[in-house]
């Protein structure tokens, strides 16, 4: 997915945070405070459903359909390029992947 195509609601997405990339500016939480958060490290990371916040590397959780543009805008515009948003199938939806895969050389 780029910027610009239609977000398809019926199929579930997942996000995660890479850690070790963030820059703890916090936009993520901003755009999607019910699926990020800072916590005392100054770090970001995801948040289950029950809002408990999830420390472990690598923690994915499932984006509510009401955030789904809120979680891509906050991948899309992470200065850090940490936030990785999947569909059911594992593919990329917004995040570093999809910037690489969708950059051109030259």
């Amino acid at each position: 997915m780029t910027s610009g195509d239609p977000v398809d609601a019926a199929e579930p997405l997942r996000v995660r945070v890479d850690q070790d990339r963030c820059t703890g500016d916090g936009l993520c939480a901003q755009y999607a405070p019910d699926v990020f958060e800072l916590d005392v490290d100054g770090l970001a990371y995801v948040k289950a459903d029950d809002a408990t916040l999830l420390t472990a590397p690598g923690s994915t959780t499932a984006v509510p359909a009401r955030l789904f543009l809120d979680v891509i805008a906050s991948a899309d515009e992470c200065p850090g390029e940490c936030i990785y948003v999947t569909g059911s199938d594992g593919t990329s939806v917004a995040g570093p992947a999809v910037s690489t895969a969708g950059a051109s050389s030259g």
